[in-house]
Parts: structure tokens; sequence; C-alpha cells
């Protein structure tokens, strides 16, 4: 196969697809700007021929991570398939429109989160966020809850992307795929 994000779709819909937790969840690994790095575990909330598209705040650790140093690797690993997916590449803002649809599509008790939470800020207790839950929820009360400007989509674009399986007698089968311009280059690995 020579496109490897024809390749992650399919793995993606074996793994459940889209509507699977199990199916997206993606290690998401960033760096500061000293190059120190962090991971954690984001879903993956859409993969088209740009990239792979995840949502968070823009002043989260990953989001101000993001901003100091464009570029990230994520893995999906799906145990049962024996299969693990890395892709690396830069990172860039999905435009205000798709961050404006994909929360305009999330759970209302999702979107006020967004609004209550200062993701990765320090929390005195547990009880100041369930006071500012509530103090949103009567703020948007009887009306669609718009995006927070500090919240919305980032777009993964892949430059390396390597597809691994599992093998007896650990014989695995990898194959990274490096982009060249518009196109794709593909390289048997040896596990």
């Amino acid at each position: 196969m020579n496109d490897p994000v024809v390749r992650l779709e399919q793995w993606i819909a074996d793994a459940g697809g889209f509507d699977s937790v199990d199916a997206v969840a993606m290690c998401l690994a960033t760096a500061d700007a000293d190059g120190s790095p962090s991971a954690r575990i984001v879903l993956l909330r859409g993969l088209d021929a740009r990239g792979l598209q995840f949502f968070t705040s823009y002043l989260s650790r990953k989001g101000r991570e993001l901003q100091e140093n464009p570029r990230a690797a994520a893995v999906l690993y799906w145990a049962r398939l024996q299969r693990q997916v890395r892709i690396e590449g830069s990172v860039v803002e999905l435009p205000e429109g798709e961050s404006d649809a994909y929360f305009a599509s999330r759970p209302r008790g999702h979107q006020i989160s967004a609004w209550a939470s200062e993701q990765s800020a320090i929390l005195e207790s547990y009880g100041v966020l369930e006071e500012r839950f509530t103090h949103f929820e009567l703020r948007f009360e009887g009306e669609e809850v718009p995006r927070p400007h500090s919240w919305g989509g980032f777009l993964l674009q892949p430059s390396r992307i390597e597809f691994w399986e599992g093998r007896a007698n650990r014989m695995h089968d990898r194959i990274a795929y490096a982009r060249i311009g518009n196109t794709w280059s593909a390289v048997r690995l040896q596990p």
C-alpha cells in the first residue's frame, strides 16, 4: 500500500473505528523549547490526507509546548491485534471553523468543562472546579455553548509513519514511510 494514511485508516477500522475509544487512544509526545519531553494519552478525532487531528486547551501543557516547539510524535497501539503505528511530524493549529465544528459536536457537559477547567493549571480544591462548572452551566443555560478561544484543534502533519505488526518468534513486520514532498517512500525494517 503506497499511502500510509489509507493504511492507518484501515487499521483504526480493524481496531473498532473512530467510535471506539480503544481504537483512537494515542500517546502524544511533545517537548518544550528546551527539548524536555512529555507524553500523555489523547483521542485521535480525525484523520485525512493532511494528518491527525486532536483537540485540547491551547493553554494546557501540551498546548504551550506545541506553541514553543511545533513538533510531536504519536503512537497508537492495539494489543489484541498485535499492531502499533508510530507517527512523527510538525504540528499546526486547525482552522477556527474546524475547531468550532468539532466543539459543537461534543456533549454539552464536555463543552461546559472546556470553560470550567483551566487545563494543567494548579487546582486548590476539586470544589473550586465544581463551582466553576456550575457557574458556566448557569451562564449558558438555554443557549448553545460557544467554543472558548483558548480551546481548539491541532493537526499533526506526518513526515514519518511506521507500521508494526507482531509475529511469532519476534519476527515482527515493520514498514516505515517517509514523506518526500507530496509523495511517500516506504522501506521494510528489521524487527
